[in-house]
Order: C-alpha cells, then sequence, then structure tokens
C-alpha cells in the first residue's frame, strides 16, 4: 500500500527500478514472498509499477545481487532457500563446553550451513569512542583488538571486532594471532573473568568502505552495527565487539520478560 503524501512532503528521489526493488525486498523479507517462492512475473511487475521491461530487469538483478533471488532471463524468478537468517545474540554469549568450538559456528551450523572463522588481525589499537568509553579506557588509551571475518558457506555475513582493556589481555592468548578454542567467552571464563550481565546497541548505519569491502555488499544497503559489552560477574567491563552483518540478509531476535 502507497501511503499518501502531502504537498509539502518529499518525493522518493530513488530511481524507478531501485523502488521496484526496495518494495519487492520488503515483502520477501517480511516472509509475504516466502522462501522458494516464485515472484511476479515481469509483465505483472510492470503493470503493478507502470515500468518498462528493462527497468524491471533492473530492479530484478539488484535482488539477485543481494542474494534475495535466484533466476536467469527467460525462467522465473524464485526466492532463495536461505532468505534472511534469524540471530539470536543471547545464545552465543556463554563459554562454549569442554572441546566444543565457539558458540557461533555451533549455531550457524545448525541450519545445514558450513560456518568458519577467518582471523584478521590482532594488535593494540586505540578504539572507536563508543567503545573505549564502554570499557573505561582514558582518552587516547589503547585496547587489544582481535578482528575475524564470519563466514557461511564461504560467503563473508559478519565483521566482527573485539576489544579488551590491555591489562587483563596482555600475557594471555587474547594476545596472540591464533584462533581461541571455544572463542573468548570460553578463555575470559578460565581467566577468572566469567562472563555476566551483557548490553547490545544496534543501529542501522551506511556501510564503511572496509565493512562493503571485506563483506561483498553488492550495493550500498545499511548494515546493522551491534556494539556489545560485555561485564564479569564482578561488574568489570571485560569485552567491547563490534560486529557488523548486512541488513537485508539478517535479522537479530531478542527475547526477555518484562520485569
Amino acid at each position: 500500500m502507497t501511503v499518501p503524501r502531502t504537498e509539502d512532503e518529499a518525493f522518493d528521489r530513488r530511481s524507478l527500478h531501485e523502488r521496484i526493488a526496495a518494495d519487492l525486498r520488503d515483502e520477501i523479507m517480511s516472509g509475504d514472498l516466502p522462501p522458494e517462492a516464485k515472484l511476479p512475473s515481469t509483465t505483472q511487475l510492470k503493470t503493478r509499477f507502470d515500468a518498462s521491461n528493462a527497468t524491471v530487469q533492473k530492479a530484478l538483478q539488484l535482488l539477485k545481487d543481494e542474494r534475495l533471488v535466484v533466476g536467469r532471463a527467460g525462467a522465473a524468478v524464485t526466492v532463495r532457500a536461505h532468505r534472511q537468517q534469524t540471530v539470536r545474540p543471547a545464545r552465543f554469549t556463554a563459554p562454549a563446553g569442554p572441546g566444543e568450538p565457539y558458540r557461533w559456528l555451533t549455531e550457524a551450523e545448525k541450519t545445514g550451513a558450513q560456518a568458519r572463522s577467518k582471523l584478521l588481525e590482532v594488535s593494540e589499537a586505540v578504539p572507536p569512542a563508543d567503545v573505549a568509553g564502554a570499557l573505561n579506557l582514558a582518552s587516547g588509551g589503547t585496547a587489544l583488538l582481535r578482528c575475524q571475518l564470519l563466514l557461511i558457506d564461504n560467503d563473508p555475513v559478519e565483521l566482527v571486532k573485539c576489544y579488551y582493556p590491555p591489562d587483563l589481555a596482555r600475557g594471555t592468548a587474547i594476545a596472540e594471532r591464533r584462533k581461541i578454542k571455544g572463542g573468548t567467552p570460553t578463555l575470559l571464563a578460565e581467566l577468572g573473568h566469567p562472563p555476566g550481565l551483557s548490553i547490545d546497541r544496534v543501529s542501522a548505519r551506511v556501510p564503511t568502505q572496509e565493512q562493503y569491502e571485506a563483506l561483498r555488499l553488492p550495493s550500498n544497503l545499511p548494515v546493522l552495527r551491534t556494539l556489545r559489552v560485555v561485564h564479569s560477574r564482578h561488574e568489570r567491563p571485560i569485552e567491547a565487539t563490534v560486529m557488523v552483518k548486512a541488513g537485508h540478509l539478517y535479522e537479530l531476535q531478542y527475547e526477555f520478560t518484562p520485569q
């Protein structure tokens, strides 16, 4: 349904094929066009949007580039079987069991996908201001940074930057350029800092150049940026993580009981 505009409201300045793609994208992400459903035919879309064949094809190509639909010329375009993944953050914060891999990997593999992580960087760095504030760092102070890229079926899905107070991380496996068995929640628990309260701040943003390239984004669609601050059971902030994922491929699900 089109929302009526008043005279003083701005018109949608996007090109017609971008507007068509936006409407179809919303129907895919909301489930009106479920996985493996056929999209309306080119003729139907031309009539619905009062558009030319070329414009409709450009809109469909955007959705193909975004990995939301599949199809080829002369054949029906269908919604991909795995169009959008639901992420439940609470499942990743607890330490993994003895000998178990990082919980993100095990949760991702429950969907039948192959998940892996690629360690990109381990260094001391000056973190973004919101991270520095969360870790109670002095102005210009450094934190131990571990940066990794998470992949599903070899597609990059999330860029993760974890920051730790230097006095906590130095001299531990956190500061070493290697993967940590079970992930840092398990290591922090072994170091006497079991994760307690976690606080997430989620925002939608235009991707930076680094994020655009790392996630192989097809266009200027927004990303979901989560700043997660983990406190020990002694209420000390022990980890601040910036997680960035493609906004059109993922949604976050939080479950809570009113206090």
